[in-house]
């Protein structure tokens, strides 16, 4: 998502047309959203050793399970307003008049599109990670 951006000509070099993700404010959300989960992915790295290495310690498992709660909770949200963004994007909306920017800017579109679907993706993991969390949970 950060690197979408596209610039068309038009009638002269001089006057261009140009799209990017800093362009929308949703757009931008998600850039720094995904930023944030990815610090903690990094960052949760030694509360995870630590729950290999001493599999009876409770504590880092809540702290690890509640956080990547959270974590979700981010990932499905700012998915889901990119998505609503790309949706109009494809596909505009008659009723207010907005046209679709995807039939000029296929490139920006085909990347900030790629992006919502990677972060779709994510959810789906950080789903099953959570699950799984929770059950070896239960069974210390």
């Amino acid at each position: 998502m950060y690197t979408a951006e596209e610039t068309l000509p038009f009638f002269t070099q001089f006057l261009q047309f140009q799209a990017g993700y800093d362009d929308f404010a949703t757009f931008q959300f998600f850039v720094i959203a995904i930023a944030m989960v990815a610090s903690y992915l990094v960052l949760s790295l030694p509360f995870s050793i630590v729950t290999i290495i001493r599999p009876l310690a409770a504590a880092p498992r809540l702290i690890l399970l509640v956080s990547d709660t959270v974590v979700v909770t981010l990932t499905t949200s700012v998915a889901a307003a990119a998505a609503a963004i790309v949706y109009l994007a494809h596909n505009g909306n008659p009723n207010t008049n907005w046209l679709p920017i995807c039939q000029q800017f296929g490139d920006f579109c085909q990347a900030v599109s790629s992006a919502v679907v990677a972060a779709s993706i994510a959810v789906v993991f950080f789903i099953v990670l959570i699950v799984i969390s929770a059950i070896a949970l239960k069974r210390h």
